[in-house]
């Protein structure tokens, strides 16, 4: 059975999010241009990352896997007023939550900045910073979640584009942040907040005209008690930590960075954007096409459906994770130097985050491979399973996280440093960061294993034919490619001291070069377009 519908809805959101992704890359390079790696853009990306962490843990994460499940089943077997009904109950029950939590968050912002941001508070300056920059940015998440809402319901409908694109209006809110508004107020990371507020208010605004065009534009009213919404919450709270192990370990690393050596913050968001560009255009994009097509085929009793729906997911996720990893092992410090090294980024930052990127791209196979492997749990509303691989996940990071800093303070500190207190050292040693992609690499490869054996005892998944052969070709594929790239880091191994424009033209020559042998050893191996259309 052929499914176009399914690779159409990726090829859609993938290209979407591919525009914002790029413009996310030139947000950071604006960012780095005018600002650098400091205390600065650390606070500023502590203050963003906390209410972005909760839109990612309770709008796109819980709230989604658990939302578009329930609205998949309502929409198949009961009538559009019902659908309606659902949306009315569904946002005006989590508009009030969400202004709730936004409003706990601006009155108890100083103690907010406080537990994720402990190593600010010997630095009043930072720690204020921190706090006048999280009261700007917390209604984000208010906005957002609103917006995540009506993307899952675009979703249902298989209209994937709009809410793809919608995260590009962040990015060029920040844009013009960085490089218009910061030049015209007092306090120039301030520019930063305000352009987060503004995107959050756009960003919704973006997609209701597509709800009103679906007649799904409707007034939102309290339902707490309403049998699909008490499904939804009932859902939703197991997967507060099945669905987003990967964001609270980011998180947690936040807290645990604010310790480190200052500009470790601004290292690790550097870091972590390398991975959203293959993870969001692939990974959570696969995510959100292959949930409403396993929701269907599970309301309709079709375990067939379902299981070549999954072994596509995965199949197609292996076969961009698995070079992408290999590719930034090879090609992270050019990259870094080519896209950052100018203004207030130096050298030294370029190296810090290399650092991290090694460490977490290693992992980038298992992070993609567990947006996929959920939504085989949420399609079929079990939300338990997945919580009980996160908490392990959760667990496994934050142990490797204080283990892989001890070994490598140990390793680099100076004999002088190591005579001062543990957490006076670790703050004076640079690159101790690593430590925390280390950590964060390993549990996401428990988190998958752990899904993965649970998934094959439910019984609900079945492994299409011919995976030896895509093992063959990707393997084969991938060792073309690093060949081609390790020569050119061979040809030219100095990036620190050449102009830009010969950075720019040899990382492009780089790209293309390693690009062409994958694409052309898949084929030469018997990769057709067909294959990619296969569910």
């Amino acid at each position: 059975m052929k499914s176009p519908s399914m690779f159409r809805g990726l090829l859609s959101f993938s290209s979407m999010t591919m525009v914002s992704r790029v413009l996310g890359l030139i947000r950071d390079m604006s960012l780095n241009v005018v600002f650098g790696a400091n205390a600065v853009t650390d606070a500023f990306w502590v203050a963003f990352r906390i209410p972005n962490f909760m839109r990612r843990l309770f709008a796109e994460g819980s709230f989604s896997t658990a939302f578009v499940p329930v609205f998949t089943e309502v929409k198949e077997k009961g009538t559009h007023e019902d659908l309606r009904q659902l949306m009315a109950r569904v946002s005006g029950t989590l508009g009030a939550v969400v202004l709730l939590v936004t409003a706990l968050g601006l009155i108890f912002a100083p103690q907010v900045a406080t537990m994720f941001e402990p190593g600010a508070l010997d630095q009043p300056h930072k720690f204020d910073l921190t706090i006048d920059l999280l009261r700007l940015t917390f209604p984000f998440l208010f906005f957002v979640s609103l917006t995540a809402l009506a993307a899952g319901v675009l979703n249902s409908f298989h209209r994937f584009a709009l809410p793809a694109l919608a995260p590009v209006i962040l990015n060029i809110c920040m844009i013009v942040g960085a490089l218009w508004l910061s030049k015209r107020l007092a306090v120039p990371i301030m520019a930063m907040g305000w352009a987060v507020l503004a995107a959050g208010v756009l960003q919704l605004l973006f997609l209701l005209p597509s709800l009103r065009k679906l007649d799904l534009l409707v007034w939102p009213r309290w339902g707490w008690s309403h049998p699909e919404v008490k499904r939804i919450l009932k859902l939703m709270v197991p997967t507060l930590f099945g669905s987003s192990v990967a964001q609270i370990n980011l998180l947690l690393d936040t807290v645990i960075a604010s310790l480190l050596v200052t500009g470790s913050q601004s290292w690790l968001s550097l870091s972590t954007r390398f991975l959203e560009l293959p993870l969001g255009v692939f990974g959570v994009a696969l995510g959100a096409v292959v949930l409403p097509s396993l929701s269907r085929h599970h309301v309709n009793t079709d375990r067939e459906g379902f299981s070549r729906a999954l072994d596509w997911g995965l199949r197609l996720t292996l076969l961009i994770s698995v070079p992408a990893m290999c590719a930034l092992l090879l090609l992270s410090e050019p990259i870094v130097a080519t896209l950052f090294q100018h203004g207030r980024f130096n050298a030294f930052d370029t190296r810090m985050s290399t650092l991290s990127i090694l460490a977490l791209s290693c992992g980038l196979p298992a992070f993609a491979l567990v947006k996929v492997l959920l939504p085989a749990f949420y399609s079929r509303q079990d939300t338990r399973t997945p919580v009980r691989a996160g908490v392990a996940a959760l667990v496994v990071n934050m142990l490797g996280n204080f283990l892989f800093i001890a070994l490598l303070f140990e390793l680099w500190a100076p004999a002088a440093v190591r005579q001062d207190s543990w957490l006076a050292g670790i703050a004076q040693v640079p690159g101790l960061h690593l430590a925390l992609g280390i950590a964060s690499s390993l549990s996401s490869y428990l988190n998958f294993v752990l899904l993965w054996y649970w998934l094959k005892r439910a019984g609900v998944y079945r492994r299409q034919p011919g995976w030896l052969r895509h093992w063959t070709r990707l393997t084969l594929a991938c060792a073309a490619m690093v060949l081609v790239l390790a020569a050119g880091r061979w040809l030219w191994p100095d990036w620190d001291h050449v102009a830009t424009f010969t950075r720019v033209w040899r990382l492009a020559v780089l790209v293309a070069a390693g690009g062409a042998a994958y694409v052309a050893t898949l084929f030469a191996t018997g990769l057709r377009m067909r294959d990619l259309r296969a569910v």
